[in-house]
């Protein structure tokens, strides 16, 4: 991976280590983010429903998704970002059950110079996070600014 701005392009692309989705992670977060929906909380209602288990809070995965991405960067890529600046077009596609483990594939797909006081631009990057199905259960783009 590229670090500074004028090293990316559009094209360039990768795929993150996995991570398996915790008990653990389900009960801190909700603890964190004081969202206690049955959906994620409640394993007995969950049986009786149409997902027929509980399933990991959509904001968590994105978090997931968003360590992954900082984690496969290099040094150089780290020191040149600036900031995550915004999604665009966010989906939850499939539901993440405990205990499924989920990767990313990423891709530049836009870059655009900005004038501002650190960065040199904008990078778009269409993020898809896949199950160990490899079935897609989240996608957004990623906007961040980079030097």
């Amino acid at each position: 991976m590229a670090g500074e701005f004028d090293a990316v392009e559009v094209g360039d692309d990768f795929t993150t280590s996995g991570r398996t989705i915790t008990e653990a992670d389900v009960v801190n977060f909700a603890g964190v983010s004081g969202d206690f929906n049955h959906l994620h909380t409640n394993a007995e209602r969950m049986a009786d429903s149409g997902y027929g288990k509980r399933i990991a809070h959509g904001a968590l995965v994105f978090s997931v998704v968003t360590g992954l991405l900082w984690q496969a960067r290099d040094e150089a890529e780290k020191r040149h970002m600036v900031a995550f600046y915004g999604i665009d077009r966010l989906r939850f596609i499939k539901p993440v059950f405990l205990g499924d483990t989920i990767h990313v594939e990423a891709e530049i797909v836009d870059t655009e110079r900005r004038d501002h006081p650190v960065a040199t631009g904008v990078v778009r990057t269409e993020v898809t996070a896949l199950n160990q199905a490899d079935e897609a259960v989240f996608s957004a783009e990623f906007l961040t600014l980079r030097r």
